[in-house]
């Protein structure tokens, strides 16, 4: 690695992100072209190499806005190469190194930003080998800290140091759908996961995503800075199943509740990532506030036992059950406010 690339990983240009010179823009060390207003724009993207991460990259790039990208160690600049193809990492303003627990290096990452879309990398540790059961408990547990501990430092960088005080936040359906209680009740964005349940049932990444989304909610109305959250649930690639690994097994933690309530909402990521783009778009006008994020709903056993066979987790969703339900399961999950904005952005799109 050249030792230019090395200083651009390490923290952005130190030329402002974004500034006039006789009326036409200059952006950072790479760039300087007659740019349309929405490259007029820099955003930042925080764990850009992540499977939603890079997905909401590309989709702002194909918009023509101006990306910065941060990773959490140089290693991963490999993995995002290897998801980002190499004419759009070309159109990167800059790719840093910016931890979530380094405040400094955040409000470095954010500075001249007029948004920030933070896509958590929560990994929960289930089912790698190499741990006994006590250190596996305390690396979850841990994991549900650090998520909490990273939201607070991006919107406390957000609000230092963030040209405009913008976030789209990467929550996840799993905040909202784990109570004692309503399991049979409407679920939207009203809902919110108990963490005493979450924790009684060892579910640490949904207890990890209803703290960190708690906790940025606060944070934001301290600190003034605008915030929306995205809520989606099981990501996959184009076709169902094809699930990610990596980040089904530990969203699937109580898949046998969630298959029989009709709680587990699923969405071809690149959905999720338009969809991110959308609420951040749709904020001048009025969006805010929590969004659930979904395709579909899975309501066959069938269906079910797909998605186990692709990921080799037979009983993790089915719950060890086999055949074919001859009545689809009821759902009780709304994302009509999504869809809401989302027909209205179609609308503004055909009317231009």
């Amino acid at each position: 690695m050249m030792e230019d690339e090395v200083l651009l990983l390490s923290r952005p240009s130190p030329v402002p992100a974004f500034c006039w010179d006789e009326g036409k823009p200059f952006v950072g060390r790479k760039f300087s072209s007659c740019l349309k207003a929405r490259e007029n724009k820099l955003v930042c993207v925080t764990d850009g190499n992540s499977f939603l991460g890079s997905h909401i990259v590309k989709e702002l790039l194909s918009r023509g806005y101006l990306v910065r990208v941060t990773i959490q160690n140089q290693v991963d600049f490999e993995d995002l190469k290897e998801q980002i193809k190499e004419d759009d990492m070309n159109k990167l303003e800059s790719v840093v190194v910016a931890k979530m627990k380094d405040l400094e290096s955040l409000c470095d990452a954010f500075r001249g930003c007029h948004a920030v879309f933070h896509t958590s990398s929560f990994v929960d540790p289930h089912g790698i080998s190499g741990y006994s059961a006590q250190e596996m408990l305390k690396l979850q547990e841990q994991m549900a800290f650090l998520e909490t501990e990273g939201a607070r430092n991006v919107i406390e960088a957000c609000g230092r140091a963030a040209y405009i005080r913008r976030c789209i936040f990467t929550s996840s359906l799993l905040a909202s759908i784990w109570t004692s209680s309503n399991l049979d009740s409407v679920v939207d964005e009203s809902c919110w996961s108990s963490e005493e349940f979450c924790r009684e049932n060892k579910l640490w990444l949904a207890l990890g995503k209803v703290r960190a989304e708690k906790i940025a909610w606060r944070r934001s109305k301290e600190l003034k800075v605008r915030l929306v959250t995205v809520c989606p649930g099981l990501l996959i690639a184009t076709a169902f199943p094809h699930a990610h690994k990596e980040t089904s097994i530990p969203y699937l933690k109580g898949g046998p509740i969630m298959l029989r309530h009709g709680l587990l909402g699923i969405s071809d990521v690149r959905k999720v990532a338009e969809a991110h783009v959308h609420i951040y778009e749709a904020m001048d006008n009025g969006a805010c506030g929590r969004y659930i994020c979904y395709e579909r709903v899975v309501q066959r056993l069938d269906e079910a036992i797909q998605l186990e066979n692709e990921l080799n987790i037979q009983g993790l969703v089915s719950g060890g059950r086999s055949g074919i339900l001859s009545e689809e399961i009821h759902s009780n999950l709304s994302n009509s406010k999504l869809a809401r904005l989302l027909y209205q952005a179609s609308q503004m799109s055909c009317n231009q």
